[in-house]
């Protein structure tokens, strides 16, 4: 199993072109966790310009399923996104 940062850039007005998209957004987050791949997941502040979600899994496919499944990418809230292998060598919240 690895980890992963996934990196969310959004759109101008995020925070009010998100609000129809929200609740579905929401579930597949909530059933990423409760698969036990989505560890992490929340958006930046001033500016809230970015999402960062934390993943571990043995295979990157699923982030990319989870991509291609959430609406604010559906919807063209996110503007980009990136993928990136993370090295963890220390943490308290997670198993490494």
């Amino acid at each position: 199993m690895k980890h992963y940062l996934l990196k969310y850039q959004y759109v101008e007005d995020y925070l009010e072109k998100r609000t129809p998209f929200r609740p579905d957004h929401f579930t597949l987050a909530k059933e990423a966790v409760a698969a036990g791949y989505l560890l992490l997941g929340g958006a930046t502040e001033n500016p809230a310009d970015q999402g960062i979600l934390i993943f571990k899994v043995s295979d990157k496919s699923l982030i990319e399923e989870f991509i291609f499944k959430d609406p604010y990418v559906q919807n063209g809230i996110v503007s980009s996104w990136e993928i990136k292998e993370w090295n963890v060598v220390v943490g308290s919240m997670l198993e490494v």
